[in-house]
């Protein structure tokens, strides 16, 4: 195995130099050299590769000078400004300056990543002005001014993000847009995701991007792109509208945004020093792009524990209340996406129970300064308690659950029953105070209906993970009967087993139906185009097992899906797959493995996707016979 494993090595391509890995291209390696381009003793072979390809060309090319050591370099270019000019020339191997600039091919463009990105780079001193000018500039697949002119057209840069793009050329525009962005971020993204103080945020973006900035020092740029582009997600300005009807439905400037918020994240080392700003950032990143990942936040975990955050004692004694509520509050959702993004997408947590003592209570309560009302973070506080008593129960799941003996062998018996019980004991305690009553408060808000419903779906995607787990595992005890070939007659508790496999279908099916039914309320009113994902995942899964079961419910998730796409691309993409299996299944039959037979022991549910009574929005109220949990 070690000779394999040396072999297959060797055929792994060697690692980049520093030239190349500095300026995050690729190395490309001369034929028949046997040692890379990362030995001193050998020029950079990017170099070579570049000057190789331009003497191939044989034609008229542009003057494109490599950037030396970005340390020297002054602040962000304007995206108007001469390349060729205001970038030094390349550093050759003996130090000096090269006489000669690597030539790119004609009509290509210096990637924006080396105009701002970061050579000169974005460090946390450059104003937010030139913060915007990254964030802003024309897409880099824009069409060049060379080839405009060659056309005979011309055209704006921006013409690819629709006919009202062409604005962002005025510096002015570009920060009422920022202004824009940013409130539509504090209307819907931070009264899920309440990480910033909006007032302390306001003020200092406003004072960057006035006359006279001052001396204080500006926004952390991360922080500032990552804001802009989750307003970009949901933001309903001109430029957006028209750019979104520009590309079927998909904002093309958003996804821009998005793609340059991480690039800049990752080259101001967001991921790797611990610090507040940094913590924030990632776990606004994590949940701004899709799908899931993980990196973000991973990163932003393990800078809470960097700074012992975790510790009780540690965080009582931060002294500034607000850094001291940030910082908790962070915590807290770290930990609990972390239980449960583990138990979603089958890896195992990065926190353990023991990992940590802190309280909530530890953060002071803040009032806002209107006189007296609960600010969000205190609002959600309830929510959290819940959510983190049945994290911990995902939390054992995940380990149990994504490992390769239990892939192999099955679920034991006796776990399944643990985990079963523990799903009941949270819905005693917990569903009834944090859920959706059956009757609704016809007054509440965006913020009170989603939290409800995201934590009363929580609770009900959680048996449908279990009940998926079961019908591709199954369970040990049986399996081992049937891989011996013994008589089912002979296992020992089969009528128990298989007793307890039906309760988990049922408890499944029904957390379906009513993840379909709420999914139909949200989507009714559009809350879910103003979402965070904080509920996609819960109607993908219902979806799902709707589809294989042949339940023709599956339409309200579909629904709800398409309605998601507004601002997660994705969500189309699974709404498609989720038809299509509902498809296949009403043509051949239920999609199932282990649970296949046990299935159709579950008395006959309602035929109706139904909804609570009283649904936000004026909605007529339609008989609900599920919908208080079973």
């Amino acid at each position: 195995m070690q000779s394999q494993i040396h072999e297959l090595a060797k055929t792994l391509p060697p690692p980049s130099c520093d030239n190349c890995r500095s300026r995050k291209v690729k190395c490309h390696r001369i034929p028949g050299q046997e040692k890379h381009c990362q030995s001193k003793n050998y020029p950079c072979t990017f170099v070579h590769f570049v000057q190789q390809a331009t003497s191939e060309r044989k034609r008229n090319s542009t003057t494109v000078r490599k950037p030396r050591n970005p340390a020297t370099m002054a602040s962000p270019l304007s995206p108007t400004t001469s390349v060729s000019s205001s970038i030094p020339s390349p550093i050759t191997d003996n130090g000096n300056h090269s006489i000669s600039p690597y030539l790119m091919p004609s009509g290509t463009t210096l990637p924006l990543v080396f105009k701002y990105g970061f050579y000169p780079p974005i460090t946390l001193d450059t104003p937010t002005r030139d913060v915007l000018s990254y964030l802003f500039a024309p897409p880099e697949d824009a069409p060049s001014d060379s080839n405009m002119l060659n056309s005979g057209r011309s055209k704006s840069p921006y013409a690819v993000w629709g006919d009202q793009a062409v604005k962002l050329e005025d510096d002015v525009f570009k920060s009422e847009l920022a202004f824009d962005l940013m409130e539509i971020y504090f209307q819907i993204v931070h009264s899920r995701l309440p990480l910033l103080n909006p007032t302390q945020f306001r003020n200092r973006l406003r004072t960057s991007l006035s006359s006279n900035p001052g001396s204080e020092k500006p926004l952390h740029p991360a922080l500032v792109a990552t804001v802009l582009a989750w307003g970009t997600k949901f933001s309903e300005h001109p430029l957006l509208i028209a750019d979104r009807q520009s590309h079927k439905g998909q904002s093309l400037m958003s996804k821009t945004m998005i793609n340059r918020t991480r690039d800049l994240a990752e080259a101001l080392k967001v991921h790797r020093i611990p610090n507040q700003d940094h913590v924030v950032i990632g776990l606004l990143v994590e949940t701004l792009q899709s799908p899931f990942h993980g990196f973000w936040l991973t990163a932003a975990t393990r800078h809470l524990l960097d700074l012992q955050i975790n510790h009780k004692s540690v965080a009582a004694q931060i002294p500034d209340t607000e850094t001291r509520g940030t910082l908790i509050f962070a915590w807290w959702m770290a930990c609990i996406c972390d239980a449960y993004s583990s138990l979603y997408y089958r890896h195992k947590p990065v926190l353990d129970d023991d990992d940590y003592d802190i309280d909530f209570y530890t953060a002071d309560p803040q009032i806002s300064l209107d006189g007296g009302a609960p600010s969000p973070r205190e609002q959600l506080e309830g929510y959290y308690r819940a959510a983190h008593s049945l994290a911990r129960t995902a939390r054992q799941m995940s380990r149990q659950l994504w490992r390769p003996i239990t892939d192999a062998d099955g679920i034991p018996f006796e776990t399944l029953r643990t985990f079963a019980s523990a799903l009941r004991i949270w819905r005693d305690k917990y569903l009834a105070h944090v859920g959706v009553p059956k009757n609704y408060n016809t007054g509440w808000d965006f913020v009170a209906t989603v939290s409800r419903f995201a934590s009363d779906a929580q609770y009900h995607v959680m048996w449908i993970v279990l009940f998926n787990a079961l019908d591709e595992f199954g369970v040990k005890e049986l399996n081992e009967y049937d891989r011996s070939g013994s008589s089912p007659e002979n296992i020992q508790n089969r009528a128990y087993i298989e007793d307890s496999m039906r309760r988990v279908g049922e408890e499944a099916l029904n957390g379906a139906l009513r993840i379909a039914a709420l999914t139909s309320v949200l989507s009714a009113n559009e809350y879910l185009k103003l979402d965070p994902a904080v509920v996609e995942f819960h109607i993908i899964a219902a979806g799902h097992i709707l589809a294989r079961l042949g339940r023709h419910e599956v339409t309200t998730c579909i629904a709800g899906l398409e309605q998601y796409s507004h601002s997660y691309e994705e969500a189309g993409d699974h709404a498609q797959d989720i038809r299509k299996t509902y498809q296949q299944v009403r043509n051949s039959g239920v999609d199932l493995n282990h649970m296949a037979a046990i299935i159709k022991q579950i008395p006959a549910f309602p035929a109706t996707t139904t909804e609570p009574e009283n649904p936000p929005g004026g909605r007529e109220p339609i008989s609900n016979g599920f919908c208080g949990g079973t």
